[in-house]
């Protein structure tokens, strides 16, 4: 889950935002590009995939699931490698801020945008649903306390764990969704995608149930421009973990993502911790 998450945050930095012609021409699925505005290196992974780490790391570590334990996780994530992704007000607290605590003493939390729900597939690894969507919605009320910035959380998380646990056919997804979410989950997504949280799920439950292999997953992704590295770190988080789904990006993709401290290979080694959790 979480490198195939990373492999979609990487590639789609290269187009968050990117003008139309440049998806078209860029868009082949098996090279990461460099964004025409950002300064993000090819195949480096924004702040989708390091918030998510935060998540993963607090559950295999059985941290407890409280405010000040996860803002802690955030903060210190961000600290020991500072990267770039981040929305331009957040990137600057997590800059400022010293701990946890600060943290939550200077945040509004009264977002609607994707922040919540990009970082909270790993959560569906877990295999009581109920348990899921406890964490998902306290997690998101950190930093995204709006009835949409936790529902997109919640209907995030439970995407992987719809698969991660075989609740059922890949085409019964949104009516999975729709019994804990209310959302048009059923309603295939048309133009560019924004900022909202809601949207960027949205998008990526009908990427998901409109594919059939992550190759095609991961370009219709980028094709519908916008906050498209977003979409891609969730519906590719979701599509790792689905037996309907051929197991096919490219070794391209794989080999090129980073690979430092926190890269790869910690990704793959963390991947294997979390997901001994579904057998919990």
């Amino acid at each position: 889950m979480l490198l195939e998450l990373a492999i979609g945050d990487a590639y789609g930095a290269g187009f968050e935002y990117a003008a139309d012609r440049i998806v078209r021409e860029r868009n082949d699925g098996a090279h990461y590009v460099r964004h025409p505005r950002h300064a993000i290196e090819p195949g480096c992974y924004t702040d989708d995939t390091q918030m998510s780490l935060a998540i993963a790391e607090a559950l295999a570590e059985g941290d407890p699931w409280t405010r000040e334990s996860l803002a802690e996780r955030f903060v210190a994530a961000f600290k020991r490698d500072p990267r770039e992704g981040y929305a331009s007000r957040f990137h600057g607290l997590l800059t400022e801020v010293r701990d946890g605590a600060d943290l939550l003493a200077r945040i509004v939390p009264d977002s609607a945008k994707s922040g919540a729900a990009m970082r909270a597939p790993p959560i569906g690894a877990l295999a009581d649903t109920a348990e899921v969507v406890r964490r998902a919605e306290l997690q998101a009320r950190i930093t995204h306390d709006t009835p949409d910035g936790v529902a997109a959380a919640v209907a995030a998380a439970l995407c992987t764990h719809y698969f991660v646990h075989r609740r059922g056919a890949k085409d019964g997804l949104a009516g999975y969704l729709a019994a804990h979410v209310p959302g048009p989950w059923r309603e295939p997504w048309r133009g560019k995608v924004g900022a909202l949280g809601m949207d960027s799920v949205h998008a990526a439950v009908a990427a998901v149930l409109a594919h059939s292999r992550m190759s095609e997953l991961l370009r219709a992704c980028i094709a519908y421009t916008g906050d498209v590295d977003t979409v891609a770190t969730i519906a590719l988080a979701a599509g790792a973990c689905s037996e309907e789904i051929a197991q096919d990006l490219p070794a391209s993709l794989y080999d090129g993502l980073e690979n430092g401290r926190y890269g790869r290979e910690y990704l793959i080694a963390l991947d294997a911790r979390l997901m001994a959790l579904a057998t919990r």
